[in-house]
């Protein structure tokens, strides 16, 4: 079953994380391109190439899929916050893979099913939490 499923790592290509308040989306990574950048506490924004290890990719892979990521709703927003123009944490996860590919827009003041919001806060963290170590691994 795993096997012909139908987001298989063999047919991985990269992955793009982008966070931000409301639709500035400022902070970006993309696995391919190794372009990584995000704004400091202190306002500074800071780029570099960073290199996400192929056990790390596959790593978030499997994470995805045992989250259900494939299934999760393209855009899962709180539209009444949205309307009055309050901008909460918005999160953008894309994996890509030769043939096909699933991109999620994700608000932190998303109001549906708990279930849900708790996965894509864990697929969150766990993709803040590998490019957190690589850059430390990468200062060493």
């Amino acid at each position: 079953m795993i096997g012909n499923a139908p987001y298989r790592f063999s047919d991985f290509q990269s992955i793009v994380f982008e966070y931000g308040n409301g639709d500035s989306l400022i902070n970006k990574w993309n696995s391919k391109t190794k372009d990584y950048q995000y704004v400091t506490q202190h306002d500074s924004l800071v780029k570099m190439k960073l290199h996400v290890r192929n056990d790390d990719l596959l790593f978030l892979h499997r994470k995805a899929a045992e989250l259900g990521f494939w299934n999760f709703p393209n855009v899962e927003e709180n539209q009444s916050l949205k309307a009055k123009g309050k901008k909460t944490p918005h999160y953008l996860i894309e994996f890509n893979y030769k043939h096909k590919s699933k991109k999620v827009l994700f608000d932190e003041a998303f109001g549906g099913d708990p279930k849900l919001y708790d996965a894509n806060k864990q697929m969150i963290l766990l993709i803040k939490q590998v490019l957190n170590d690589e850059e430390e691994r990468e200062k060493k």
